[in-house]
């Protein structure tokens, strides 16, 4: 007997979509209202499985915007005794975002950067256990190498966006690095923004 989808899946997930309680609900609200993308509760609590999961203590997010996906990862530096490091641009949603984080009782577990992420990284000298691309979609090919080099072997770099049509560079160069073993994943992500769009997964192979 062969098998059947679930009659209208759209909706049928959105059942199961995690429902979330202070600062995070905040941060939902404020983002709906001021047109801030934000990758919402299902990707949100996926990073936060991966991180915890992979016992990862050294995380990277490049495109922090008002701490939102921050949170998440932060939680689960709380849990592997992590840190997150944080890079966001714009100078007002950086100080928004660690504001959000004191909220959110997780200061002791963030660094938020301000600045262009391209010179930030030049100038690391950290390895890290996980990197999250976050970023204007252009730039995600300047940062292919960057976030290669600061990676542990083994170590996990996710990026949102991957369907928008500026992501096809990077998309191409990230199938063809020797350096990378990586997956992308087209969803339907309730309350991502945009709802349908992509995730690639690249796990850094040993040197």
């Amino acid at each position: 007997m062969p098998n059947v989808i679930v009659p209208n899946p759209e909706s049928y997930f959105r059942q199961f979509v995690p429902s979330q309680q202070g600062v995070l609900k905040t941060i939902e609200k404020e983002a709906a209202q001021e047109f801030i993308p934000i990758i919402g509760p299902v990707v949100g609590t996926l990073l936060n499985i991966l991180a915890i999961t992979s016992g990862a203590k050294r995380i990277l997010e490049i495109g922090t915007a008002i701490g939102y996906s921050g949170i998440f990862f932060a939680e689960a530096c709380k849990i592997t005794d992590g840190k997150l490091t944080t890079i966001e641009m714009n100078p007002a949603h950086a100080d928004r975002a660690a504001d959000n984080f004191k909220k959110s009782g997780l200061s002791d577990f963030t660094e938020v950067l301000n600045g262009d992420a391209r010179d930030i990284l030049n100038g690391m000298a950290e390895s890290f256990d996980m990197v999250f691309l976050d970023i204007d979609k252009v730039t995600y090919i300047d940062l292919l190498e960057p976030c290669h080099k600061i990676l542990k072997n083994n170590g996990l770099m996710i990026t949102d966006n991957v369907a928008f049509k500026e992501s096809d560079e990077f998309n191409q160069a990230l199938k063809a690095h020797t350096g990378f073993r990586s997956v992308p994943l087209y969803a339907f992500l309730p309350d991502h923004s945009p709802e349908y769009d992509g995730l690639s997964f690249a796990l850094k192979r040993e040197s």
